[in-house]
């Protein structure tokens, strides 16, 4: 990667010491078509042969000089690889063939051989062009922007900085995002669907005991919903696998400017599939709490979202099929909603598998559109008088009787209980279903941290399991 200011030439083997220079890949070019200027530009030797004799055996970037000096210049815009080649094949038709071209090639090895044992300083007709770019073949220097200046600084790891690398790795991801809008409109699809079959099931809940059972049912299905939808990208990191090896291999960019470039890229649909299923369902279903509740039932459902693509991303780096990756999400979060609190409260889950509730990427979320909705205070009633027989034996007995139970009940109690007295407010739901032990704000928090964390750990898988720079 490069911008308009630099060049960064990675020569294979990344040679930085004598030792790893031995290890430079050595090109062998005795006929066929030539290597192109961009392979060339990452070769550390050629060696050219005709008829069994080495007529070349250098840098790539010594070609020019070597022919100058042989009387034949390489001419401007002219890849040094096919005019050696052509040239060798032309001396080969000859009567001489490439003896004198053999011959002076040894000349030219011994004079540089002898040059570099006595340490003299180095006489040579190359140009100020080519000693540069002989440098920036070895690794030494940095070509500039064309002022003709060359400054003796060590070659940078990256060619660019890392909010350069981020900007490009950006560009690129929305590029093909829009190559394929199939594949955002199958997500929004999904999550209208789903919301519309969500709103009118469960179309103007009443605030009776039944409809409490019911909002429980909504809040379940739609924030473990919100993560399956997530499962969409598991193949994006999966198929490109390959692209970013061999980018980072060539220190293309930064591990971390790719792990940011993807979260980027990922946030804006986000955002739009929260709205969506959030004015799908919310006003559908009756919702209480107005426009402020509505804005956090977005917001959680954006932040369910971020941490679900966070945690396929992160699987996606770990996992090497994208099949095994699907069975692998779908199996993780049906365990998430197992111990989300919705089939068992938190107080009933076993000692030995508490700690899965709390790392349940569905728990978080699901507790807080519970607070949201039941947490507007002592004023909203779930359940009035004969009410709260409702699913029990009494339910089914004449009302007069349940009357007179509810009465019964009131004098045990030391108070007067009609068919209008409160028995089920917002706060005894959260208290049976045993979602106290943290606030909607800390909730919507550790959702959020959930998709940072994921994609930490996205980071670490790229940079311990995937040491792939060149020596």
């Amino acid at each position: 990667m490069s911008n308009s200011g630099h060049i960064a030439v990675d020569v294979v083997g990344g040679a930085n010491d004598e030792a790893e220079r031995e290890r430079e890949l050595e090109l062998l070019v005795s006929a066929g078509p030539p290597p192109s200027a961009r392979i060339l530009g990452i070769l550390g030797r050629l060696l050219l042969l005709s008829r069994g004799r080495t007529v070349y055996a250098g840098t790539p970037a010594g070609l020019k000089p070597f022919f100058a000096e042989f009387g034949a210049p390489i001419p401007d815009n002219e890849n040094p690889a096919e005019f050696a080649l052509d040239t060798i094949r032309e001396r080969e038709a000859q009567p001489q063939g490439t003896g004198p071209l053999a011959d002076f090639n040894a000349r030219w090895q011994a004079t540089h051989k002898a040059m570099d044992g006595t340490n003299a300083k180095r006489v040579s007709p190359m140009t100020l062009e080519y000693a540069i770019a002989e440098s920036v073949a070895r690794g030494k220097l940095v070509a500039g922007s064309g002022t003709g200046t060359v400054s003796e600084l060590q070659m940078p790891t990256y060619a660019n900085p890392m909010a350069v690398e981020v900007w490009v790795l950006i560009k690129r991801a929305f590029t093909n995002t829009r190559r394929m809008p199939e594949l955002f409109g199958m997500r929004l699809g999904t999550i209208m669907v789903t919301g519309l079959i969500l709103a009118t099931i469960f179309l103007r809940l009443d605030d009776t005991p039944k409809g409490v059972q019911e909002r429980l049912g909504f809040f379940a299905m739609g924030m473990s919903t919100m993560f399956y939808v997530c499962a969409d990208a598991l193949p994006v990191f999966v198929q490109e696998r390959h692209i970013y090896l061999r980018e980072t291999a060539h220190n293309a960019y930064r591990r971390a400017s790719y792990v940011l470039a993807n979260a980027v890229v990922s946030f804006p649909p986000l955002v739009a599939l929260s709205v969506a299923f959030a004015v799908t369902t919310f006003f559908a279903v009756g919702l209480a709490g107005g426009a402020s509740s509505f804005l956090y039932f977005a917001l959680i459902i954006l932040a369910s979202l971020w941490a679900g693509s966070g945690f396929v991303t992160f699987l996606s780096a770990v996992v090497p099929h994208v099949m095994l990756g699907y069975t692998v999400v779908v199996a993780i979060l049906a365990y998430f909603l197992l111990f989300s609190g919705f089939f068992i409260n938190r107080d009933r889950i076993p000692a030995y598998w508490i700690w899965f509730h709390y790392i349940s990427l569905v728990k978080y979320p699901y507790q807080a559109v519970l607070q949201n909705e039941f947490g507007g205070g002592a004023t909203r009633c779930f359940a009035r008088g004969t009410q709260m027989f409702d699913g029990t034996p009494i339910g089914g007995m004449p009302e007069a009787m349940k009357m007179k139970v509810l009465g019964a009940i009131g004098n045990a109690l030391g108070t007067r209980m009609t068919s209008q007295t409160c028995v089920l407010t917002g706060a005894d739901v959260l208290a049976q279903q045993a979602v106290t032990d943290l606030g909607k704000w800390m909730c919507l928090l550790v959702t959020a941290g959930f998709g940072f964390f994921f994609r930490a750990l996205f980071y670490v898988v790229l940079l311990v399991g995937s040491k792939n720079k060149r020596k």
